[in-house]
């Protein structure tokens, strides 16, 4: 989408909310929220879209409903959002479900899977092919509501000290990698670590780590972790990594109707435009990648490895599935839409860039 299409339907929410609560702003009762972020104060892209999101309720309800963003560096818990929101400690929270799958791996497959769907597949699934019924299901057991929260798209496969020549290389690396490609790899022997991103840097320079991968060029640049770790690889992990909005289930249906309804649509704009700038950053930094750092050597993972990492994806999803009914009706759910949907995709996006990539 455009920025000037983003800009009029902006324009046309605000519009909406405008109308809708100009009757009743004076008289109705105000809301005052708080927001659990995992990311630290001012982070980009990532905080940019909570901010944008708070905004636009705001601005929307005629300052009848209010949201404060607290960061990491205020409740000191960046990957205990969940908790804190299904706790009544905050109203809302943003992060992503790899975070927390050791509470509940159902969670999981909302925010991406390795070698699963392309953002805007991923999209269809969500609102069109089942994915939010899913989601409510599976999280309606922690007395949340969740939202899709903002897609970084194909994530790069990280930052590495030294070349992966093959699956040997592997073996005992330390690496900062989330979610169930973490899961993939300690079963090629690499020690799988999670580190909030505001201590990546320092882990990696120190040597705690050898490697991690974070998400693209849209933030790894400015994170300088090519300082370190110059072999640069592509993805494989996180076709596309949905972060997302909880909402304590009780409050959420404390608000009126329309605070409701604008709250909703606040969080699928602000997502919408995280993938949008998610996308441009990429674009903007990949250029200066090619220009001004010539020792960032962009690799791809041998044959050998992936093959392995495949064969290993496919394992753990049969077991967890045989063992988990619920997870198995996530992904037989996400593996038939994908069946459907790359079908197009093959047909319209990949034969067309195919055919005209220079």
């Amino acid at each position: 989408m455009k920025s000037q299409s983003l800009r009029s339907l902006l324009a046309g929410f605000i519009a909406l909310g405008l109308t809708v609560t100009a009757a009743t702003a004076q008289a109705a009762p105000e809301y005052r929220w708080k927001l659990a972020q995992t990311w630290p104060t001012n982070f980009p892209i990532f905080s940019d879209a909570v901010t944008k999101m708070a905004d636009l309720v705001e601005k929307m309800s005629q300052g009848q409903m209010t949201i404060r963003i607290d960061s990491k560096n205020k409740h000191k818990a960046p990957f205990g959002v969940l908790d804190m929101v299904k706790g009544g400690q905050y109203q809302m929270g943003h992060s992503a479900s790899y975070y927390w799958k050791g509470k509940d791996l159902n969670t999981l497959p909302f925010t991406t899977m390795p070698f699963g769907m392309t953002a805007p597949e991923q999209y269809a699934w969500f609102y069109y092919g089942g994915g939010m019924d899913l989601m409510k299901k599976v999280y309606d057991r922690h007395g949340v509501y969740a939202f899709p929260g903002g897609n970084t798209g194909n994530q790069m496969g990280g930052w590495f000290r030294k070349e992966i020549k093959g699956p040997a290389d592997l073996k005992g690396l330390k690496m900062r990698i989330p979610g169930f490609a973490g899961e993939v790899l300690s079963k090629l022997g690499v020690v799988v670590t999670n580190i909030p991103a505001g201590e990546l840097y320092t882990a990696l320079d120190r040597g705690t780590i050898d490697a991690l991968e974070w998400v693209g060029p849209s933030l790894d640049i400015n994170m300088g972790f090519h300082k370190i770790a110059p072999f640069y690889y592509t993805g494989w992990h996180e076709p596309a990594t949905e972060l997302l909005f909880i909402v304590n289930k009780e409050r959420f249906e404390e608000l009126p109707s329309h605070l409701q309804a604008i709250l909703a649509t606040a969080m699928e704009f602000a997502a919408y435009d995280m993938y949008a700038r998610s996308y441009h950053e990429s674009a903007v930094n990949w250029a200066a990648i090619r220009k001004d750092y010539p020792h960032i050597k962009i690799r791809t993972f041998p044959k050998a490895v992936m093959d392995r990492m495949k064969e290993e994806n496919r394992g753990l999803v049969a077991d967890k599935s045989a063992s988990d009914p619920l997870f198995k009706e996530i992904m037989d759910s996400q593996s038939a839409y994908l069946k459907k949907v790359r079908e197009w995709t093959r047909i319209s996006d990949y034969a067309y860039l195919k055919d005209n990539l220079e």
